[in-house]
């Protein structure tokens, strides 16, 4: 392989990951340009490998995306982790439970008192978190939360200014805060909805995990865009693609990336329910069966 060949190689990987983050985080390129201060077009010759990138406008990125520069440049977890990991994968799946609750009880990392009665649903935005939330949480005689509105909260300010005067740096620190609160305040139980990126943000998802008995509720690409559409609110499309069936086609690809992109964070849940070709009654059933009795 010639040096050019290994270089091109080399800056299309680099687009892939950028790309692939970018999607994790459900960011769009727009979004990106404005948190980092690099243009629209720049990024775009990044994400397909044309882009003439420095370690400055790496950093840029990275930091809008709320990781690190490694995490971009990286494959593998730390070594410490990787060791425990294959430690942990000769067990079975009672060996995990037990090795988890010894862990969280060895170092602090999780509440187990009152975990199980404190439900979190996480999931991609149209999968019917906050009806199922809502229904479940007057069923079980606790709260029904929404995190987003807890961390609106905390900073005083709507998401929408929260982001534009902090970034998604800001906006993470406030949801920890948020999340943390949330699980102080109601030791004895809730039921809470959070936002779809959570999960692709390493610390706050374990600290998720660690406080609260957490359900993926899951949907396909098209009831997640039938159900969106249905509400009414086309925001979030519309401001990234435009108007008309084919920004509408281009979102549904958005959707499908963002899940597939993902769908391994969301499978760590404790359970999952899906709620594709369901009721929202039979979904409600599911979900009951899913989490620990009152």
């Amino acid at each position: 392989m010639t040096d050019a060949t290994e270089s091109r190689a080399t800056l299309s990987e680099l687009g892939a990951r950028v790309r692939a983050w970018r999607a994790r985080r459900g960011v769009t390129r727009k979004q990106l340009a404005a948190d980092s201060g690099l243009s629209e077009r720049f990024l775009a010759d990044v994400e397909t490998g044309k882009g003439n990138v420095s370690i400055n406008s790496l950093e840029a990125a990275a930091r809008a995306l709320n990781i690190t520069i490694l995490d971009l440049l990286q494959d593998a977890p730390r070594p410490a982790l990787a060791r425990a990991h294959n430690l942990l994968s000769r067990l079975d799946d009672a060996q995990l439970d037990q090795a988890y609750t010894l862990l969280a009880s060895s170092f602090g990392l999780a509440d187990a008192q009152g975990r199980e009665q404190r439900i979190a649903l996480v999931g991609l935005r149209g999968a019917g978190k906050s009806t199922l939330g809502a229904q479940l949480a007057a069923q079980r005689g606790v709260p029904f939360i929404e995190l987003d509105r807890e961390i609106e909260r905390e900073a005083g300010t709507s998401m929408n200014e929260i982001l534009l005067l902090h970034g998604q740096a800001g906006y993470r620190r406030y949801e920890r805060r948020a999340l943390l609160r949330v699980a102080e305040e109601h030791g004895d139980g809730v039921v809470m909805t959070t936002g779809g990126s959570i999960v692709s943000e390493r610390e706050t998802f374990d600290l998720l995990q660690s406080h609260f008995y957490c359900v993926w509720v899951k949907a396909s690409p098209e009831e997640h865009m039938s159900r969106v559409v249905a509400q009414g609110d086309l925001r979030p499309f519309s401001a990234a693609h435009g108007e008309g069936a084919h920004a509408m086609g281009e979102a549904l690809e958005d959707i499908r990336r963002i899940l597939s992109s993902r769908e391994v964070l969301y499978a760590r849940a404790d359970a999952v329910v899906d709620t594709a070709a369901r009721t929202v009654k039979q979904s409600l059933k599911d979900l009951e069966r899913a989490v620990p009795a009152a």
